[in-house]
């Protein structure tokens, strides 16, 4: 059964033609059949004729004639057997040019062909065809504005406040034409992240590109596919606002995307490999002052120019941006716990004191965390974190945290210590090793109360302070395995396996009769 352009491609055929593109590049493009092409920009015009969604037209189509003249076919085994693909070699050549596979093709003939033969005949036929004429994969250099290849690759790492290294991603934007690019530095590869960035590297370019060209990236691809990937919502609806095309390319197939792929190496290679940075923002710096000092400068091995100078010529091609960012955000209600803090994806975030144990409306896009009160006043602004770390307010000052720590950490010790003495001095410890970071582990272990009898908790608690576990996970799972109980036996003085003394007495004074060390008294006898 033939398969049905979804959404993306009708969109990327639409915006091909009216860029002027013929039929013949936008299927070669698309990776479809010039008559799909022609089919759809027909029924594109009346839309009182348009289907739900347009037939995708099967490259292999039985040729001129075919039906009139079937295979021969020949027993097995005889000499100079002809195959029963043989009529079909055209179709299944435009099939393998198209990337499609051998089950795929034996599918389509099958289909739309009315073909009788088995997959093991296509599948030999398509591995001869493979062999006589190897896939070929030309370089094409595309127009001024019509191209960005888009990927995220592994950045230099970040050293934290607690000394350790912390990954990151670069994410690399690449114009075609010009070889100029841009490079953010980001700590996740959320929908979000990816929006945002791509949105800040048409800021930095000036301008829009006719397409953009990704990887099937999971921020940005819901369900990855050979011949129709499907966009994220949230992505397909950018694509829109910037009016351009987004195209994810086919899986497993690098060289489709072969000027990011080697802008990628290039940066990690020539700018970031072997650096440390203290922050994100460091980072991202570096990287402007990198690309506008050496990347720009070089003469590119391809194009034998200047990026800079290319660049300028490519510049005014470019779409131009709309008067406003997309709007891209996530929102929600959140209580302000006891030490002035709300959750936002597992991090946490301070808000002013006067709404402790009150709700707020939190808003974040992968970059900033902004918090309103329910007349929609900003009281708190963060750049988001990572999970389990604490974002202070530059509105208290360092005394300020400090005495909120230290109330903070007096009253859970002392909540604690009430329900055992080993829990209160687990939590003293916790608090000496982790710092700020045990408070709300200090929070859980005051709820086990409610599912756990005192003295079970302080038998954890002992337990995990002896072996220097200081983790709420720690003293969860020492409850669920409680210590095993020795065995204890009763001392017997009498058993009906024990001899009695005077055996003993007996048996030693019958071996050394001479020792009268270990005669036994007369009255004894």
């Amino acid at each position: 059964m033939a398969n049905r352009v979804k959404m993306a491609i009708q969109d990327a055929i639409t915006e091909y033609a009216r860029l002027g593109w013929s039929r013949r590049r936008i299927a070669r493009t698309l990776g479809i059949d010039r008559e799909t092409v022609a089919r759809y920009l027909g029924l594109a015009g009346n839309p009182a004729i348009l289907p739900p969604g347009v037939e995708c037209a099967n490259p292999a189509i039985l040729p001129a004639g075919a039906e009139a003249a079937k295979p021969a076919i020949v027993p097995a085994g005889s000499a100079g057997r002809i195959s029963q693909c043989a009529p079909f070699k055209k179709s299944i050549e435009q099939a393998l040019e198209n990337g499609l596979s051998a089950q795929r093709i034996y599918q389509d003939l099958v289909a739309d062909s009315a073909f009788e033969g088995h997959y093991d005949a296509v599948k030999r036929y398509v591995r001869q065809l493979r062999k006589a004429a190897p896939e070929r994969f030309f370089r094409l250099e595309t127009p001024p504005g019509e191209e960005v290849q888009v990927d995220f690759g592994r950045g230099a790492p970040i050293r934290t406040a607690e000394g350790k290294l912390q990954k990151t991603w670069v994410f690399r934007v690449v114009l075609s034409h010009s070889r100029k690019a841009y490079s953010e530095v980001v700590l996740r590869q959320t929908t979000e992240v990816f929006i945002r960035a791509l949105e800040n590297a048409f800021r930095y370019f000036g301008g829009v590109p006719a397409t953009v060209i990704i990887d099937n990236l999971r921020a940005a691809v819901k369900k990855p596919d050979w011949y129709e990937p499907e966009l994220n919502p949230k992505v397909r609806e950018f694509a829109r606002h910037y009016g351009t095309v987004i195209l994810p390319t086919r899986p497993y197939t690098p060289e489709h995307k072969g000027k990011i792929e080697n802008s990628i190496g290039y940066v990690k290679d020539n700018a970031l490999k072997g650096r440390i940075f203290t922050s994100v923002a460091a980072e991202n710096q570096y990287l402007l002052h990198w690309e506008d000092r050496v990347a720009d400068q070089r003469i590119h091995g391809t194009t034998r120019q200047q990026v800079a100078a290319r660049f300028q010529q490519e510049k005014p091609a470019l779409k131009g941006l709309p008067p406003s960012l997309f709007p891209c955000f996530q929102e929600g209600r959140r209580s302000v716990h006891r030490d002035s803090f709300v959750e936002v994806e597992k991090a946490y975030y301070e808000v002013p004191e006067e709404y402790i144990q009150r709700e707020v409306w939190v808003r974040w896009d992968g970059r900033t965390v902004r918090v309103f009160n329910d007349r929609w006043e900003q009281v708190a602004l963060h750049a988001q974190t990572e999970r389990g770390k604490f974002q202070y307010s530059t509105h208290t000052g360092a005394r300020g945290r400090l005495l909120g720590v230290e109330r903070a950490s007096a009253w859970l010790i002392t909540k604690a210590s009430r329900i055992g003495t080993h829990c209160g001095a687990w939590a003293d410890a916790a608090l000496a090793h982790r710092g700020v970071e045990a408070i709300r582990p200090l929070y859980g272990l005051l709820a086990l109360t409610g599912s756990y009898p005192a003295r079970q908790i302080d038998s954890a608690c002992e337990r995990a302070l002896t072996e220097s576990r200081f983790h709420l996970k720690d003293v969860k799972a020492l409850l669920d395995t409680p210590p095993a109980e020795q065995e204890t036996m009763a001392f017997m003085e009498s058993h009906p396996l024990i001899r009695d003394m005077d055996e003993y007495a007996q048996f030693l004074q019958n071996l050394y009769p001479e020792d009268e060390i270990l005669k036994r008294p007369q009255e004894d006898k």
